[in-house]
């Protein structure tokens, strides 16, 4: 039995795919299984997977949005513990190693993250603090869960929906722990991942910006849901 199941959402993700599972296969950790699941991409996507078939596990669905490819990923999953990988994510090779042997130090932990690169960005983050979880979105989706702690992605999101399951572990008084490395790095441009600089947000205009306008809004959802 694997020790650690890596659920891999992906959509029309042909021109990163190939290098995240290369760098899954390169992890120093070696007890854990792949899933990955087609949320109906239209790209050669199937054919990049079909040159791994001996080594994941595929599964293939209509498009449905991340939230909904990642809890059915986790439905087929069979270790202790989880960690979902998008497929513009690179791990360093010590990454699983890293988060296996700090969560299994750390029982009071439900989870672990690190720090990350998103394109040009380094994110080194800080110390896991209720308090300021409440506040902002920091912690990755890309964090080690225990697996009989997680509660599923809440579907009807589309945005945050990390910070809504860090939020919702938190209100189970789950709590997370941090390892202060920079572990893995995302490609910008990603279909799962997205950022906008902190500065945006402090422009004189940026209440006009449509991105901006979507962020604050999916940010009232996330408090609203949570009473923050």
């Amino acid at each position: 039995m694997p020790e650690i199941s890596i659920i891999i959402p992906t959509f029309n993700a042909k021109k990163s795919l190939e290098k995240c599972l290369t760098s899954i296969s390169n992890q120093t950790f070696k007890n854990f299984e792949i899933i990955v699941v087609n949320d109906g991409s239209t790209d050669n996507t199937a054919a990049i997977l079909s040159r791994y078939q001996d080594k994941i596990k595929v599964i293939n669905q209509h498009n449905a949005g991340a939230a909904v490819a990642r809890n059915r990923g986790e439905k087929d999953s069979t270790a202790p513990f989880i960690i979902f990988c998008d497929a513009d994510i690179e791990m360093k090779p010590t990454m699983l190693e890293k988060m296996y042997r700090t969560l299994k130090n750390h029982p009071e932990a439900s989870y672990v993250y690190s720090g990350f690169k998103f394109g040009f960005k380094t994110f080194k983050l800080w110390a896991f603090d209720p308090k300021t979880l409440k506040q902002m979105p920091y912690i990755h989706t890309t964090s080690l869960i225990r697996h009989d702690h997680f509660p599923g992605f809440d579907k009807n999101l589309t945005r945050f929906q990390d910070w809504d399951l860090w939020l919702t572990m938190l209100n189970q008084s789950y709590v997370g722990y941090y390892i202060p490395e920079i572990l893995f790095k995302i490609k910008a441009g990603g279909t799962m991942s997205s950022w906008l600089p902190n500065f945006i947000f402090r422009l004189p205009l940026a209440k006009g910006f449509n991105k901006v306008k979507k962020y604050r809004q999916a940010e009232k959802i996330i408090k609203d849901k949570h009473s923050l």
